[in-house]
């Protein structure tokens, strides 16, 4: 694989994995919290999937091939480090809403 399609691949299982952990977050609000958590285990995978390419870049520099430092290469690194992010802000906002939904099930009944 080429550099700009191990690039790509970071980008592109970087921007599944926001969609999937926003996706979770949607589920987590509507109170399917076990959908919530199927969505978050395809962010991980996707974020595994772009830690994977993102790895191989780092095994080539360590054998001595020189990785040219793009913009591209940078948004990529960017794109990753948002997505694991926000996948980890996302947890903790449905660990909330899991905790406040007995709370919210009690006020509606009253």
């Amino acid at each position: 694989m080429n550099m700009e399609e191990i690039i790509m691949g970071i980008i592109i299982n970087a921007g599944d994995a926001r969609a999937y952990a926003h996706e979770a977050l949607e589920k987590a609000n509507s109170g399917d919290f076990q959908g919530a958590s199927s969505s978050i285990e395809l962010a991980d995978e996707a974020i595994g999937r772009a830690h994977d390419s993102q790895t191989s870049l780092l095994h080539k520099e360590a054998q001595g091939e020189k990785i040219e430092i793009t913009a591209l290469f940078v948004h990529s690194q960017d794109h990753l480090m948002t997505a694991i992010t926000e996948k980890n802000l996302i947890l903790q906002i449905i660990e909330l809403r899991r905790q406040m939904q007995p709370l919210l099930e009690q006020a509606a009944k009253a």
